[in-house]
């Protein structure tokens, strides 16, 4: 990682809000911004469009499933993802394919395949990125580190909304009950568990604005930036 180009690693659980901050501070700051869970969404969805299966059998496929995050046909235009020059941004983000890509993140060979290409993102002047291991494996000499989350039931209800604003059915307790259960998966899986890094400063948002959360990662930032000028 170039010590000259800033990082901001903003890791947590899942509908914690971290993707809505990152983005927002990305864009406050003018920085470049990285969402490494669509790397695994877009792993799963190209894996089962290649008719590989990415969910109970995805251990047993995982040189398959590996082999396709190193060749995604990927590319991002502002919040528009393409995969194979079609407009994925949508179909990534239902039920579905966020479980699969609990799975498909679980794989070692499959986070081995998509690191390097993480760490590409990194360009001046600046990234912020988001995900579960940003802070403890992708970028581990970030500027900031953040561990971003909030209580399961008010994560559960943030992903309601979301997928009833996007137009997707959605069923609260079923939204609840798989939010526990990826915590779990994604604490104890033996590759890059999630954990809150050892530099990694503490930000509950259950009782939190989107803005309030942005401002507070945006103070910690300046607060970093002028003891690195000192």
């Amino acid at each position: 990682m170039s010590p000259n180009i800033p990082v901001i690693a903003i890791d947590g659980p899942s509908a914690s809000g971290k993707g809505t901050v990152a983005s927002r501070v990305a864009l406050t700051l003018g920085f470049h911004y990285l969402d490494s869970g669509a790397l695994y969404r877009l792993t799963a969805l190209a894996s089962r469009q290649k008719g590989i299966p990415v969910l109970e059998q995805a251990q047993q496929y995982e040189q398959d499933i590996a082999e396709c995050a190193a060749k995604l046909d990927v590319r991002f235009e502002g919040e528009l993802i393409f995969l194979q020059e079609e407009d994925v941004s949508l179909a990534i983000r239902d039920e579905q394919t966020s479980r699969e890509a609990s799975r498909v993140a679980a794989l070692g060979a499959v986070r081995a395949a998509l690191l390097q290409r993480q760490r590409e993102f990194l360009q001046a002047p600046g990234l912020v990125t988001d995900g579960r291991d940003m802070a403890t494996v992708v970028f581990p000499d970030a500027n900031l580190k953040v561990f971003l989350t909030a209580s399961a039931e008010e994560r559960a209800l943030r992903r309601y909304k979301q997928l009833i604003g996007k137009g997707f059915t959605a069923n609260m307790v079923d939204l609840l009950k798989d939010i526990c259960e990826r915590d779990e998966r994604d604490a104890s899986r033996e590759h890059a568990p999630l954990v809150q890094d050892s530099r990694a400063g503490l930000l509950d948002t259950t009782y939190l604005s989107a803005d309030a959360a942005v401002a507070e990662v945006l103070r910690r930032y300046q607060i970093v930036s002028s003891h690195d000028c000192v």
